[in-house]
C-alpha cells in the first residue's frame, strides 16, 4: 500500500476513537529512515478543550488502539515503528486554524530566502490573512508571504 494511502487509512481508524476522547489528529508520517520504516502519529487537543496538552496517558491508550487495529487489518506489509505523540511545546503551525488558534503567542518563524537581511525572526503571531502570516517583533510588525516560510513553530517561554 502506498504511504499516502496508508496516513489515509491511519486518519480513517482514528476518527471515531480521537472524537470520543477530546482529542484530534495533528499529523500523520509515515516514511522510511535509515534501514527501517516508521508510522508516527501526533494528537492533539481541540482549540475548545479543557486543556491544551495531551498527555502520556492518551498517547498510550491510543497506541493500543492503533497497534491492534492495524495489526487486525494487516495494512503495512513490512516491518515499522509506530510512535504516537503530541505535537510538542514548540508544534509547528501547519494547519490554517493553527494561525487563530495560536494569534498571540510567541512564534519563531523561518524563511527560505532572506528578508530585511534576515532569515529566522522571533515574535508575537498576529495572525495570517490572504496567505500573508503577520508577526510583530522587536523591530516592528513583519508581514510574511506563506510561500516565503521554511517553518513556523511556538517559541518555547519560560
Amino acid at each position: 500500500m502506498a504511504k499516502t494511502d496508508i496516513a489515509a487509512r491511519v486518519k480513517e481508524l482514528l476518527n471515531e476513537f480521537l472524537e470520543q476522547r477530546e482529542l484530534e489528529l495533528y499529523r500523520v508520517i509515515y516514511k522510511k529512515e535509515g534501514s527501517g520504516w516508521v508510522l508516527r502519529v501526533f494528537l492533539d487537543k481541540p482549540a475548545d478543550a479543557d486543556t491544551e496538552y495531551v498527555s502520556i496517558d492518551e498517547c498510550e491508550e491510543a497506541t493500543r488502539f492503533l497497534s491492534d487495529k492495524l495489526d487486525e487489518l494487516d495494512l503495512i506489509d513490512r516491518a515499522y515503528n509506530l510512535e504516537v505523540s503530541s505535537p510538542g511545546l514548540d508544534r509547528e503551525l501547519i494547519h490554517e486554524s493553527d494561525y487563530t488558534r495560536f494569534a498571540g503567542r510567541e512564534v519563531e518563524v523561518r524563511t527560505y530566502g532572506q528578508i530585511n537581511g534576515s532569515k529566522y525572526f522571533e515574535g508575537t503571531l498576529v495572525g495570517k490573512t490572504d496567505g500573508i502570516v503577520s508577526v510583530d517583533t522587536a523591530s516592528g510588525r513583519l508581514d510574511i508571504p506563506e510561500d516565503k516560510i521554511s517553518k513556523i513553530n511556538l517559541a518555547v517561554v519560560f
